[in-house]
């Protein structure tokens, strides 16, 4: 029973992988255009982002899903327009899903790791007559850097979140767990089960961004030990 449950289970993996891979990318880029916004320091720029990420860290990502899944059909002219055969695709919609609600919390970290660097390395490129883009090209890769601890924990939250994308009739891991608990009413076994590769999956997710960070934050230990 149990190994019939998890073949069953188990065909979810593929597609809960590929929307936390697609909307990673996605939300990557985006967080990072938005980064550049911020720090450009706009005034009127800087209003829309900060609403922009107020409004997708502030509501949870449940309602999210729902909104983007459900509410462009509550008006015609979306549903006559030629866009709709997309916007009604629940691959679609979860993607955007997770990945606008990504980039939010994305942009934040890696904003605030800007925020971090120090003020020298701001006044050295100023010394040397670079404008404001310019400096930020240069300082957003080292940012990154510093960032990518907490961005390790954003990877795995985007792939437990793809358990939500079961409830916009998405077949992942849990949309083949909920299925089986609609046959079978074995919730322990089952859901167990979908729990379990959900722990497995991003423990061995953890040790591999453990594995990266110590690499890419090399160069911090380097400056420690030479100071």
């Amino acid at each position: 029973m149990f190994q019939d449950y998890f073949s069953v289970i188990a065909q979810g993996i593929p597609t809960s992988l590929l929307l936390t891979l697609v909307s990673l990318l996605i939300a990557f880029f985006l967080a990072l255009f938005l980064t550049f916004l911020l720090s450009m320091e706009n005034k009127w720029v800087k209003s829309v982002v900060n609403l922009y990420l107020t409004l997708f860290t502030g509501t949870p990502l449940l309602v999210q899903f729902f909104l983007i899944y459900a509410g462009p059909g509550q008006f015609e002219w979306v549903v006559n327009s030629p866009f709709w055969h997309i916007l009604s695709n629940a691959w679609f919609c979860a993607v955007l899903a997770l990945a606008l609600n990504s980039v939010a919390y994305s942009t934040q970290l890696f904003h605030g790791a800007m925020k971090a660097i120090p003020k020298g390395q701001w006044e050295g490129c100023a010394a040397l007559g670079l404008s404001r883009s310019q400096t930020l090209k240069i300082l957003i890769p080292y940012a990154l850097k510093r960032a990518l601890p907490s961005y390790s924990n954003e990877i795995i939250l985007v792939f437990k979140g793809t358990a939500l994308a079961s409830t916009i009739t998405i077949m992942d891991i849990m949309g083949y767990a909920r299925q089986l608990y609609g046959t079978e009413y074995d919730a322990l076994t089952i859901y167990g089960i979908a729990g379990g590769i959900y722990l497995v999956i991003t423990g061995i997710a953890t040790l591999l961004l453990r594995k990266l960070e110590n690499k890419v934050l090399a160069f911090e230990r380097l400056e420690i030990k030479n100071a």
